[in-house]
């Protein structure tokens, strides 16, 4: 049963969950996602990676120093198959608040979407007005996404090689239209360390392939090049996201984060992150190819702490 006391769990799933509970306080806490007095409207679907959000956000409410509401939300787009009564059956054992919206979006990205053709944008544009407008009725200005580390890290590179652009999955971001703030907690949690957890805990998964259409063809060869990179030399996709927290605009080359026209010699310390090092020995192991990783034991829940009076 998911969301079980600590003791009804087998001792190696028990560290895997303080593991997954140790980087989701930690993301939380460092990108300010939860404060005191928030509304988060978890988006649910029935995978394990937003199963595992939820679980893990109940479990770390019990002992954090703020209090914050918690209200899951599916979307049942009426694809064809889908197990309608999965989900409430699930939440309601839980005892958790939630709202099921159904709306038969399937049937019109059907229509607009030639056959063949990925349904995943179109999809995506729909369901993401009908999250806004639930989180509205719900009070909620937070709204919390499943996207793990590897997500961020597979659309940095797919921006990269597929669209020139320097562009991830931020852990946090205003939406589109500036009303509420879009959190990622499993922004620190390995897509392995999820499966094994889901399967562990044995969530009610519901199959993600109803609409019939696969996976974008460009993010699944992102994919299996991180899974054969991270084979080849462990560590790699740690350290892509690790990057990602550690950039420095002087040593890329867009000229609205860095002026390097306004560039002068002689003034090197003023440059963020030091001056030139093209000519210098670089710092990392190029053989062992050994990455810095969050410690497992990262504190918890020390996000959002109220000021002492």
């Amino acid at each position: 049963m998911p969301n079980q006391s600590p003791e009804a769990l087998s001792q190696n799933l028990q560290k895997l969950r303080r593991f997954i509970e140790n980087r989701v306080g930690k993301a939380i806490g460092d990108y300010k996602m939860i404060e005191d007095g928030d509304t988060v409207m978890v988006c649910l679907s029935g995978g394990k990676d937003s199963y595992t959000l939820l679980d893990v956000l109940l479990a770390l409410r019990k002992r954090a120093p703020i209090d914050f509401r918690i209200i899951a939300m599916n979307l049942d787009q009426k694809q064809p198959g889908f197990p309608a009564e999965v989900l409430p059956n699930y939440l309601e054992k839980l005892g958790v608040e939630y709202r099921i919206v159904t709306q038969d979006t399937y049937s019109i990205v059907k229509e607009k979407v030639p056959e063949g053709k990925t349904t995943c944008s179109l999809c995506s544009r729909l369901r993401r007005g009908i999250i806004y407008k639930t989180a509205s009725e719900l009070g909620a200005n937070k709204i919390a996404l499943g996207h793990h580390r590897d997500d961020i890290v597979h659309t940095l590179f797919l921006n990269m090689l597929f669209g020139g652009k320097l562009k991830a999955m931020p852990p946090k971001l205003v939406t589109d239209n500036g009303d509420y703030m879009v959190i990622r907690p499993l922004a620190y949690v390995p897509e392995a360390d999820i499966i094994r957890y889901a399967r562990g805990v044995n969530f009610p998964i519901i199959p993600c392939n109803l609409c019939g259409t696969q996976e974008n063809l460009q993010r699944q060869k992102i994919r299996e090049m991180m899974a054969d990179w991270d084979a080849r030399y462990p560590g790699r996709t740690e350290s892509v996201m690790t990057a990602i927290q550690n950039v420095v605009p002087s040593h890329l080359g867009d000229r609205s984060l860095f002026d390097f026209e306004g560039l002068q010699a002689g003034y090197a310390d003023a440059i963020p992150g030091g001056g030139d090092i093209a000519f210098d020995t670089e710092s990392y192991d190029t053989e062992s190819c050994e990455t810095p990783v969050l410690g497992d034991e990262a504190q918890v829940i020390t996000f959002g702490a109220k000021p002492n009076p």
